[in-house]
């Protein structure tokens, strides 16, 4: 093959802007995955979840819940998260949780169904803020069980221990299953969400009981159409006009000689200490608000 000026010219210039073209899309590259991580509150994406601003976890450490963390998520199907910050910015523990959570785009499923646990060493609190069908299993009464035993390993400043309490507690009411009788309850609405389910064992009692109700009424329509009894009503009828019965009968009024009418107020019932879920167990409550678009419960302690 010939090589001719021409040729030759174009093969230089390509020599010559190739090295420039590489350098410009790696550079470009860079930027692109530069601006996918700003969009996430210091980095968060993947799948990573454990985010320790405030430096309170050594490297192991933090390995170690990232482990644990992952196989709750697959066992539950449901988001886990964990943060620590040593500047709220002005935020209240509950808002930088929710703000965290939502900046983060956390959570599973139409709900963001999932927990974050924050460590807050600028309000000096810890948190927990349950989302989606989370506020389920972490009622308000077992958050705070919860609570009550991180609340111990943070006051000895046993940071990971502490966040090690909420992990095994999330996994403990998971596994326990939604308690009888819960309900979530809107404090900004006062709408009560209350939570349905029915066990096998119910199901089969409710078959058992339409079984009998079917067989009694087709047994009672079978009785009817026999009609045994007007065959033997007729008989006896028959047989009382043969023996020229005799009937008398007797004049009798009811006369109204007093009357006594009694008045009573009941008074409507309160509910139990001011629940805000009228007749409903307390020990079953959620109590939740929605922010942008997420179901949002928990609460915080201060240490």
């Amino acid at each position: 093959m010939m090589i001719t000026k021409g040729l030759f010219l174009r093969i230089c210039r390509v020599a010559v802007f190739l090295p420039v073209v590489l350098l410009l899309l790696t550079f470009l590259s860079g930027g692109m995955k530069a601006y996918a991580e700003s969009g996430s509150p210091e980095g968060v994406s993947g799948e990573k979840r454990v985010y320790d601003e405030a430096r309170l976890f050594s490297r192991e450490e933090t390995e170690a819940l990232e482990s644990q963390i992952q196989a709750l998520r697959k066992e539950m199907n449901m988001d886990v998260v964990i943060t620590t910050t040593d500047r709220a910015g002005g935020k209240t523990a509950g808002e930088y949780a929710e703000d965290f959570y939502i900046r983060g785009a956390f959570g599973v499923g139409k709900d963001y169904s999932g927990a974050l646990f924050l460590i807050d060493m600028d309000n000096r609190e810890i948190y927990i803020l349950p989302v989606g069908k989370m506020n389920r299993f972490l009622t308000d009464k077992r958050w705070n069980s919860i609570l009550d035993a991180a609340y111990e390993e943070v006051s000895g400043q046993n940071y990971v221990a502490c966040a090690g309490s909420f992990l095994d507690g999330v996994a403990k009411y998971y596994k326990a299953g939604i308690p009888g009788g819960q309900y979530n309850y809107d404090k900004e609405t006062g709408k009560i969400s209350v939570y349905r389910s029915i066990r096998w064992y119910e199901a089969a009692l409710a078959a058992l009981i339409g079984l009998i109700a079917a067989a009694a009424a087709c047994g009672g329509v079978t009785s009817r159409y026999s009609m045994k009894k007007e065959r033997g009503g007729a008989r006896n009828s028959l047989m009382a006009y043969r023996a020229n019965c005799q009937f008398r009968y007797s004049d009798q009024y009811d006369h109204l000689v007093n009357k006594t009418v009694t008045f009573m107020i009941i008074p409507r019932n309160q509910g139990n200490g001011g629940n805000g879920g009228g007749g409903f167990s307390s020990g079953g409550r959620s109590t939740t608000h929605t922010s942008s678009g997420h179901t949002m419960g928990g609460g915080g302690r201060k240490f």
